[in-house]
């Protein structure tokens, strides 16, 4: 390689895990309001693999490189851009939807995508952190309006956006209700939960009756459905997978309704003040290099990780 090319994982045609493919591919130039970012950790998500299967919208170039979140080393500002200097560490979820390419040695995206990264977090840390910690932000507090007093039910409590959300709406002084197996309970008390359901043994409908006033589902199917059984008269429920697991027919004055993260330098800033007070930290249970996203595929379509995978693309 030389300075006009980078290390990527590429998808040359959608299909299984054995479908990415390390290549040398064009680094990319920063354009005006944009960034060029030295790439140094890489967060996988679920809608990763799900894109990686079938394609999905957002994706360029050619051939396109997945990855939203991101952390790394400001390389080079574009004409306009005041908000960074070279040098600069930052984190941040570029694009979205479009992918930002993030399974690579660089990428580029508009200033105001990022956040500067918080100090108290590693570049692995802070790649878990935009995506799913945005879309837990937006859905509780943004779009739910979650506030102090009010009790939260939280499915797939121990997931990316789950810990995240549990970490969120307790620092909000929330009740924190979460759904996860039993082997998770101890991780998601620390994390700031005050009552844990094992759905693979108890009904959480039967748990709970209708106490609740905010529903986060990023699980759909039965789910939300099933959901408007716990919610007070007035309640919200925030439905994460499609516009289409959104149930209807909610009466009662119940709020229903999908949500899709966006990127959003303010967001990113409130999430890096509850990381610096000590209220927000990301979960990563594994790390993998760059060369091994495959295997990232493989172990985040399992289904039964606690918080996040990240790539480690560069030392440091």
């Amino acid at each position: 390689m030389n300075g006009t090319t980078m290390r990527a994982i590429s998808v040359p045609s959608w299909g299984g895990p054995e479908t990415l493919t390390p290549a040398d591919l064009p680094r990319p130039v920063p354009g005006p309001t944009e960034i060029l970012v030295r790439v140094h950790a890489a967060g996988v998500n679920p809608v990763d693999w799900k894109t990686r299967a079938t394609g999905g919208f957002g994706m360029h170039g050619e051939p396109p490189v997945l990855g939203y979140d991101v952390s790394g080393v400001v390389e080079q500002v574009g004409p306009g851009v005041t908000l960074y200097r070279p040098g600069d560490e930052v984190f941040g979820m570029p694009e979205f939807p479009r992918q930002a390419g993030g399974y690579a040695e660089y990428v580029t995206g508009p200033a105001r995508h990022f956040a500067p990264k918080p100090a108290g977090l590693t570049h692995i840390e802070a790649a878990a952190l935009p995506l799913a910690g945005l879309t837990a932000w937006q859905a509780l507090v943004e779009t739910a309006g979650l506030t102090d007093g009010q009790r939260v039910l939280i499915h797939a409590a121990a997931g990316g956006v789950g810990h995240l959300a549990v970490q969120i709406a307790s620092a909000r002084g929330a009740y924190v209700v979460g759904t996860a197996r039993e082997d998770k309970h101890a991780l998601l008390k620390e994390l700031g939960a005050d009552e844990l359901i094992d759905y693979t043994r108890q009904d959480f409908v039967t748990a709970l009756g209708r106490t609740v006033d905010v529903v986060l589902d990023s699980i759909g199917g039965d789910y939300g459905p099933r959901s408007l059984a716990v919610l007070r008269d007035g309640g919200t429920l925030v439905t994460l997978p499609s516009p289409g697991e959104v149930p209807a027919g909610a009466g009662r004055g119940v709020r229903a309704g999908f949500t899709l993260v966006e990127p959003d330098s303010t967001g990113m800033r409130a999430l890096a003040g509850l990381v610096e007070a000590g209220r927000l930290r990301p979960v990563v249970e594994t790390v993998l290099p760059l060369e091994r996203a495959a295997d990232a595929h493989r172990l985040g379509e399992a289904g039964r990780t606690r918080g996040k995978i990240v790539l480690s693309v560069r030392e440091g």
